[in-house]
């Protein structure tokens, strides 16, 4: 399942891009001699029946799916005739020639917007807006949220609230906030009514640099979604074990205070770390077939990043409840568009964060990443499958038109230059520029190819 959902995305991807720029190039006049999806040795090739006028373009599929290439015809590279001459792509005008580069990039960004419309006119399963528990000390349990509440609204002032649909709605939109300039208001319905709040983060609250805007729900404190606070799956020989904690334990209290769901129960064994003597805590639980029991568990103590804090090594918390979301088909589109343009910000900014040092180089991904990924959500269904399409289409697009050699983003560059300076870069120039094009793509995928192999465990 994986291969084939790997290798399903990479063909259909890399088909459109280089779709793109032959059509594009067609319509330019301009004469395509080979489209290749994949490199290497060619496994299947074909000609067009019924093919373009002055077009005898050959299409291949090749052995190696890792990319693709259009070859067109160009003037000093072959003898041509005169009638074939004005169809070679160097006699271009130049703005014909960056629309043929410019065509690969936009074909997967409308591939990308189509499959985000897809995915919403098909619907999907998301989490049920039901807030967890805040943080201890947040901004969230200042504000009086509690855990438990269903968010009907979110904005950044009163008058400008939008109905939220679920928790992965709320979690994108407040990506695009800057919360450092904008209060969150939340409009909820609990036990107690329905109610606006507003949070408001300070500097204290606020822990990464304020250059950064897309801080998220987490700076004030809101975790998830609601969960009962089951104990789940537990490894051998940690604390939850050595305690008598068996899967299905159902914690109701912990030295005598409530617990609330999952979160409460996560954040309180957590903030163990901070104290000074490895006390133990005594925990109420309702157990199946038992009934009432009481249990001293006492938390590892794990140390991260100079932060010390409380693990008991069990998963806590049930699958949170599930709302079907669906919209209609130009609700669908909308959402498609405002979808992939959020997803490109995101990127860029990401990008940004990776080349000034702002985010690790360890959140690179590679090839083996990208079909772990293809296989899981081939296996959630087909709307999960979509979304993965979508955002790689999009992570394409932005790759290919930075400025390297090699990707059409190098190409742009040089056809900028031109018009600058009315003649193309020197051909030495272009052969070193390439060079180092090659030798930041390959230590590119060398370096995000090592990532996933310490991901996957293979290196240590």
């Amino acid at each position: 399942m994986t291969v084939l959902a790997f290798l399903g995305a990479l063909g259909l991807l890399i088909a459109v891009h280089e779709w793109g720029h032959y059509r594009m190039a067609v319509a330019c006049g301009v004469k395509v001699e080979t489209v290749s999806v994949g490199l290497g040795r060619p496994l299947i090739r074909w000609r067009s029946s019924n093919p373009f006028p002055f077009q005898d373009t050959e299409f291949l599929i090749c052995l190696i799916p890792l990319g693709g290439y259009i070859k067109m015809l160009e003037d000093d590279a072959t003898l041509i005739s005169p009638k074939t001459a004005s169809m070679a792509l160097n006699r271009q005008d130049l703005w014909k020639r960056a629309a043929i580069v410019l065509a690969g990039p936009l074909a997967n960004l409308l591939l990308a917007i189509a499959l985000f419309g897809a995915v919403s006119w098909l619907g999907q399963f998301e989490t049920k807006p039901i807030l967890a528990s805040p943080r201890q000390g947040s901004v969230a349990e200042s504000a009086g949220l509690i855990g438990g509440e269903l968010v009907l609204r979110v904005g950044i002032s009163e008058s400008s609230m939008q109905s939220i649909a679920s928790i992965e709605a709320m979690r994108w939109w407040a990506m695009q906030q800057n919360f450092l300039r904008n209060d969150l208001f939340i409009e909820v319905q609990s036990d107690r009514g329905l109610k606006v709040y507003k949070l408001t983060l300070n500097d204290a609250s606020a822990s990464v640099d304020s250059s950064h805007k897309a801080m998220g729900l987490t700076e004030f404190g809101l975790g998830g979604a609601w969960s009962a606070p089951v104990i789940g799956q537990i490894q051998s020989g940690l604390a939850a074990e050595r305690s008598g904690l068996i899967p299905g334990d159902l914690v109701l209290s912990l030295d005598g205070r409530h617990v609330n769901d999952a979160a409460s129960l996560r954040w309180a064994i957590r903030a163990y770390g901070e104290r000074d003597q490895k006390v133990p805590l005594m925990w109420e639980i309702q157990r199946s077939g038992v009934g009432l029991i009481r249990l001293e568990v006492v938390p590892d103590l794990v140390e991260e990043k100079g932060i010390r804090f409380g693990r008991i090594g069990a998963l806590i918390g049930e699958p949170p409840q599930q709302v079907w979301v669906q919209v209609g088909p130009w609700d669908g589109m909308v959402r498609g568009f405002v979808r992939a343009f959020e997803a490109t910000g995101l990127t860029l900014d990401m990008i940004g964060r990776l080349f000034s040092g702002q985010a690790s180089l360890d959140n690179l991904s590679g090839p083996l990443a990208m079909a772990e990924f293809a296989g899981q959500s081939a296996s959630l269904g087909l709307t999960p499958y979509l979304s993965y399409l979508a955002f790689i289409s999009l992570s394409l697009t932005v790759f290919n038109l930075l400025p390297v050699p090699l990707l059409d983003g190098g190409h742009l560059l040089y056809y900028l230059y031109e018009a600058f300076t009315g003649h193309p870069p020197a051909a030495q120039w272009l052969d070193v520029m390439q060079l180092v094009g090659l030798l930041f793509l390959m230590g590119l995928m060398f370096f995000s190819s090592f990532n996933d192999l310490v991901r996957l465990g293979c290196i240590n």
